[in-house]
């Protein structure tokens, strides 16, 4: 799933070619993507793009008479700029295009679960509903940080990954999080210190800083097209098996229903192997079951 080093690429991206340009038609090839009903989605055609913003791991994209189109792309979504007019692909990978004077902006979605979703929004009030509320990590102060880690006692893997306590952050980001910050990924939000809270702040931003700036590298001035949860550099992340690039030791993981959790036994869990029953029983109570359960997870305020 993309998420905030993705996303902040994606609207950079965005930036370059669609900013201040009219969408003169919207094409949605499949009847699951469109998810609200008014305003009709045909009420942002022929409006300019006026902003662009990241809402976690939604992209929101801002039109003349305050209307959002509001994309998350789930797992398998991906976006590519094609040429003006471009034909969706074929079969049911093709979503929907956003069509512009200069280029066309396609949404696929690989697989047949079709997770994709795009809504319409009119009004800043109304934009703010799908955000879950988590803290922008690269913007806020440790104090905050501690304040929302703290607020429930979870699995730090969980936490981080929760969109109510920290925006964009999913499993790829934060497997590397705690590997940077030396933490276990199924430690206890209630049994960290001070010295390992700000270890993992620093981690946090440290991660997702230098992911934005490796990505951003990357990308130059084309567009992002290889936007993969597995990067190459990682550390941990879908390394299952494979040597720690800090001390060499085998990568392991941990499985639970959809989700999966990437570590290093010598770097963040004092040589423990992390599969035991009493695990499963922790991962059950501290776990969604689903990515949709996850995502939508929303702020009670």
């Amino acid at each position: 799933m993309p998420e905030l080093p993705d996303i902040v690429v994606y609207i950079e991206a965005f930036e370059q070619r669609i900013l201040g340009q009219p969408l003169v038609q919207i094409r949605i090839a499949s009847p699951f993507l469109l998810r609200t009903a008014e305003p009709p989605v045909q009420a942002a055609e022929g409006k300019r793009v006026r902003q662009l913003r990241r809402i976690g791991k939604r992209i929101a994209i801002g039109l003349d008479g305050d209307l959002w189109l509001v994309l998350h792309l789930m797992i398998a979504g991906r976006l590519h700029w094609r040429e003006p007019g471009a034909k969706l692909p074929g079969g049911r990978r093709g979503l929907a295009g956003f069509d512009f004077p200069n280029g066309a902006l396609i949404l696929t979605e690989a697989g047949s679960k079709k997770r994709a979703s795009l809504r319409l929004f009119q009004g800043e009030e109304s934009l703010c509903s799908p955000d879950p509320g988590g803290l922008e990590v690269l913007k806020c102060e440790l104090d905050a940080f501690a304040r929302a880690l703290s607020s429930a006692n979870h699995t730090l893997q969980r936490s981080l990954t929760d969109p109510r306590l920290f925006s964009g952050i999913g499993n790829a980001y934060s497997d590397e999080i705690l590997h940077r910050a030396r933490l276990s990924p199924v430690r206890l939000t209630k049994n960290l210190d001070a010295a390992s809270i700000k270890r993992l702040f620093d981690a946090t931003r440290e991660t997702l800083g230098f992911w934005v700036r490796k990505l951003r590298g990357e990308m130059g001035e084309g567009f992002p097209e290889k936007v993969s949860a597995f990067r190459e550099g990682m550390a941990v992340h879908g390394r299952y098996d494979k040597p720690c690039p800090d001390c060499g030791t085998p990568v392991q993981r941990i499985r639970y229903a959809s989700n999966e959790t990437n570590y290093c036994p010598q770097c963040q869990t004092g040589g423990k192997l992390l599969a035991d029953r009493a695990l499963s029983r922790l991962l059950k109570r501290d776990w969604p079951r689903t990515i949709e359960e996850l995502e939508g997870l929303t702020n009670p305020s």
